[in-house]
């Protein structure tokens, strides 16, 4: 008979469990964290600096002043421009000698020039012609290389005379009128003219405003009104 082992069986040896075995995130890692966020702090802190002390580029927005005696017998007048490159628009401040000023408005992006006299409740669209666009660039050009684009007029100065019809009952609508012509003329009415050569005997001129260009052409724009 076989012999029969009643003690309790022998358990088998446990493996070893290494104890080296770490709870948190490496040494390693920690160490690269740090160099990271000190890099990045460097970075910003660099950036910071120079856009601090980088020049502060010239604003596209130009306003030129200029004043000068007209030569022209018997006329004195200031005029003043400013050019917004942004919106490609010149604007023209014409004081005459009673200290009243009319604004003439070249809107390039649109084509439009409007015209509000001194002293009227209302202004005075028509589009731009190939010449207008020639004086509009002028202005440009030469508001890049000098502080007073528009010279004064002199012995060499043209002077024209410009007539323009007032059409009645063509008031603009507001869709027709671009955003600077809007913000020039807010709360008026806005009227078409359109140039002619003349007016007859019997229309009366009204109103002139007398504007000097780049060019050294001088022209005295002269409003009157059409038959109804």
């Amino acid at each position: 008979m076989m012999e029969e082992h009643t003690g309790a069986p022998t358990a088998p040896s446990p493996e070893k469990v290494p104890t080296t075995e770490s709870r948190s995130p490496s040494r390693l890692f920690w160490i690269s964290l740090s160099v990271v966020l000190a890099c990045g702090t460097v970075c910003i802190i660099l950036a910071a600096t120079l856009s601090l002390t980088r020049p502060v580029p010239k604003p596209l927005l130009q306003v030129v002043r200029f004043h000068f005696q007209n030569h022209q017998p018997g006329s004195q007048m200031n005029q003043s421009a400013l050019l917004n490159k942004p919106k490609n628009t010149v604007t023209y401040y014409v004081t005459s000698p009673n200290n009243q000023t009319s604004l003439v408005l070249f809107d390039r992006k649109n084509g439009y020039i409007c015209y509000k006299p001194s002293g009227r409740n209302s202004c005075y669209l028509r589009m731009m012609d190939a010449w207008d666009h020639e004086a509009v660039q002028m202005a440009f050009n030469l508001s890049d290389h000098r502080v007073d684009p528009l010279p004064p007029p002199n012995h060499q100065t043209q002077y024209y005379r410009e007539f323009l019809a007032i059409v009645p009952g063509r008031q603009v609508r507001p869709e027709e009128a671009s955003e600077a012509v809007g913000t020039l003329c807010q709360q008026v009415p806005i009227y078409w003219v359109k140039k002619k050569e003349g007016p007859p005997k019997q229309r009366l001129i009204y109103l002139c405003i007398d504007i000097c260009f780049p060019s050294n052409i001088c022209i005295s724009i002269c409003f009157y009104y059409l038959p109804e």
